[in-house]
């Protein structure tokens, strides 16, 4: 496959227009068989581009030729559930399988429309079908490497592709693979979502931390992380310590990666150590960024060993025949060390109707702010006395998982104060300059 990352955004961008600009506003146009009612339409436009106007919108304005008037929004092509779909389908029958049990909105009486009510499976299985393969490229030091799919772990389930995981363990002896963000999202949706789903159990986990991020959870702002705080990082190391703690919980061990910046002191790196050490995690240095493989030869060893070691007895946070509500509590309770989670009687009466049409057994997938183990972004460290807002819930029946949207969290993004496109431009010789 040539299929690079930016390259699948595009195509699931257009498989998820098959269903929402084309096929479902089409159908209503030309009569209205299935009887959808355009108020409850809850397939979303996607587009790879943050832009917070796009988040509540009206569609099909300006009279009868241009459609039904109706209510809608754009989410980031990351978080659309195709995507999701994508990654986790074993093949490409499980694919359209997915795809045709997409939910794409309501009749009156609240049954669900799906996309293979709309006849749309198979056209979105064709522009998928090469997307489904995974990407084989090369790394600088000419090792193999699968770069496939994209969802994030802050507002989808942050893992990669089904197929490559499953192509790569047939093809080597180990194999690592990245779960987005922090332990807390990237980790627990690997264990409870990819590692349910796909029956993979994982041998050993591997949780990199950084002394600037340490000193980031004990107190320290930005402008100072370049100065020598032995005290700040212990007192960060509260943060580094619950995701080992968490990791324990599914039963994998694990190693830390100290992936290490060039301020970074010798003291500093120690007193890492040390802390890991107590939690019963060897922490390794890091400087492949700098000498490649050779700066992370002790950890590769060490992952090895670990895995070697027949330690690994996993199993996910909570069972499958848990209420979605209680899989939610139970992710609030021991992931996140909240006191629990609550949500308006609309958020669980929700709930309620998924479970009434059989999607009770599928697992939470929380979209949750990635900075904080709480859903408030400046809450750093390891916070304890809170509850996670539950604001929404969105059932993805193709991806088989229920969205859980926590605090402000946003699944279209908008641009910070200054965009990054501010500083990008062209030399006086024609070339770009401002990407980095």
């Amino acid at each position: 496959s040539t299929l690079t990352r930016p390259t699948i955004r595009p195509l699931v961008s257009w498989a998820r227009r098959c269903v929402s600009q084309t096929m479902t506003d089409n159908h209503i146009y030309w009569g209205n068989g299935l009887e959808l009612d355009a108020r409850r339409v809850t397939w979303r436009r996607v587009v790879d581009m943050n832009d917070r106007a796009l988040r509540d919108i009206a569609v099909s304005l300006g009279g009868v030729a241009n459609g039904f008037p109706r209510q809608t929004g754009y989410d980031i092509t990351v978080a659309s559930e195709i995507m999701a779909i994508l990654c986790l389908a074993s093949d490409r029958a499980d694919l359209q399988r997915r795809l045709g049990q997409i939910h794409v909105g309501g009749r009156r009486d609240q049954s669900p429309v799906t996309a293979s009510d709309l006849k749309a499976d198979g056209a979105m299985t064709v522009l998928l079908k090469d997307a489904l393969q995974p990407n084989l490229v090369q790394t600088l030091e000419g090792n193999p490497a699968f770069v496939h799919g994209g969802p994030f772990a802050n507002i989808a389930h942050g893992c990669n592709s089904v197929v490559a995981t499953r192509a790569a363990l047939k093809l080597a002896d180990y194999v690592v693979t990245e779960a987005g963000f922090g332990a807390d999202l990237g980790a627990e949706k690997f264990f409870d979502i990819k590692c349910r789903k796909a029956g993979l159990e994982p041998d050993a986990v591997v949780v990199v931390a950084t002394v600037r991020a340490l000193k980031m959870h004990g107190g320290i702002e930005r402008n100072a992380l370049g100065e020598e705080d032995v005290a700040a990082v212990e007192r960060g190391f509260a943060n580094l310590g619950r995701h080992l703690d968490n990791i324990a919980k599914f039963g994998v061990p694990a190693v830390v990666a100290i992936n290490r910046f060039t301020a970074d002191t010798d003291a500093e790196i120690a007193a890492v150590r040390r802390l890991a050490d107590e939690r019963g995690a060897s922490a390794h240095v890091c400087t492949h960024w700098a000498e490649g493989g050779a700066g992370t030869e002790s950890l590769a060893r060490a992952v090895a060993a670990l895995a070697d070691s027949g330690d690994a007895e996993f199993a996910p946070v909570y069972p499958d025949g848990l209420p979605l509500w209680e899989k939610i509590e139970a992710v609030a309770r021991e992931i996140y060390r909240a006191d629990g989670a609550e949500a308006p009687a609309r958020v669980k009466d929700q709930l309620a109707r998924f479970e009434a049409g059989g999607f009770g057994h599928v697992p939470v997938c929380m979209a949750k702010t990635q900075y904080s183990f709480s859903s408030d972004p400046v809450l750093r460290g390891a916070p304890e006395g809170y509850t996670i807002p539950v604001r929404e819930v969105r059932l993805a029946a193709g991806a088989e998982f229920v969205v859980a949207v926590c605090g402000d969290i946003m699944t279209m993004p908008g641009l910070p104060r200054v965009p990054a496109a501010e500083a990008i431009g062209l030399d006086e010789g024609g070339e770009v300059v401002g990407l980095f």
